[in-house]
Parts: structure tokens; sequence; C-alpha cells
């Protein structure tokens, strides 16, 4: 499925910043791809940057890489579920309440992109399975309708939005 393919209330407007970060790109071809690109350019940060925060009350770079991860897994979670035909609303959550837990400042640049990668495998072997009809189902969350195809073009979005965010204050 390309993104052209997103219908209006495929998602809340909310999620368009990351929605506009895309291009018409295919969903499977943009999660694989991001698989490859996103450890090289992580592994491109001098260490030094790791938990540099650009500013008071601002997350490091370790936190943001957790929270891409954190997120990541939530938006999985939640594709699932309205996959699998769960009509149970699915409740938001709050990002800034993961950080303080996450203990992103113990962590290594190895060890952030070894989760990484092993969540991205996950969330490309549950999309490789989705089929067009799967894709288009809507389910409720955060008290918005939002379509499974809308998940995974915001998984690959929020992860993009948050590499421009790095590369633009950051370094």
């Amino acid at each position: 499925m390309r993104k052209s393919e997103l219908e209006v209330g495929d998602c809340n407007s909310f999620f368009q910043t990351y929605l506009n970060t895309l291009a018409d790109v295919t969903l499977l071809d943009i999660l694989k791809k991001q698989l490859q690109n996103f450890p090289q350019f992580i592994e491109s940060l001098p260490d030094a940057k790791l938990h540099y925060a650009y500013d008071e009350g601002k997350w490091t770079i370790a936190e943001v890489l957790l929270h891409i991860i954190d997120t990541e897994r939530v938006f999985q979670y939640r594709a699932l579920r309205i996959a699998r035909g769960d009509k149970t609303p699915l409740p938001g959550f709050e990002q800034n309440d993961y950080v303080p837990n996450s203990f992103a400042d113990r962590r290594s640049i190895k060890s952030l992109l070894e989760e990484y990668i092993i969540v991205r495998k996950s969330t490309i072997s549950l999309f490789n399975h989705f089929n067009r009809q799967t894709l288009q189902l809507k389910g409720v969350s955060s008290n918005s309708a939002i379509s499974v195809a809308a998940i995974g073009f915001i998984i690959a979005g929020h992860q993009k939005h948050h590499r421009n965010i790095i590369r633009e204050r950051y370094l």
C-alpha cells in the first residue's frame, strides 16, 4: 500500500506531522529502508552526543532513540489489536512519563541499536502479513479513528521526524 492511498479519516490530524515527512512510499519499502539506513545514521553520531540534550528539559539522543523504540512498540500493539478485529477503544500513552522510566542514560548506542533492529524487524514481520483488507481496518485509539495502514506509516514518519530533529538540533 502506498501512502497516497490513505484516506481522510484514516487517522487523527495530529499525526499529519509524521505522515508529511514521508514521500509517496510503499509501507513495507519504507519500513525496510529505514531498517537499513537509520542504524547507519545513529552509528555515525559521535559517542559524546548520546547523552547530550540541546536544551534544559529536552531529551538526550539516547532518550529520543528509546522513545522511537517505545512508540513503535505501542503502535505495533495498536495495529495488531485492530487487525485482529478487536473493537475495544485503545488508550493513548503519555510519552513524557516513559522517558524517566526508560533509564536511557544507562544504555550504549550498541544496545539501543540492537533493540531498535529487533523491534523494527518485528514491525516488518507484522505488517508483511497484512493484506489490503486488513490494512484498511479501522479501530479507535486515543479517542480517534485510525486504520492499520495509517499506523504503519505513522511508525515510519515518527522515526523520520525524530531523525530530522536530531540532525537539526543535536548535531
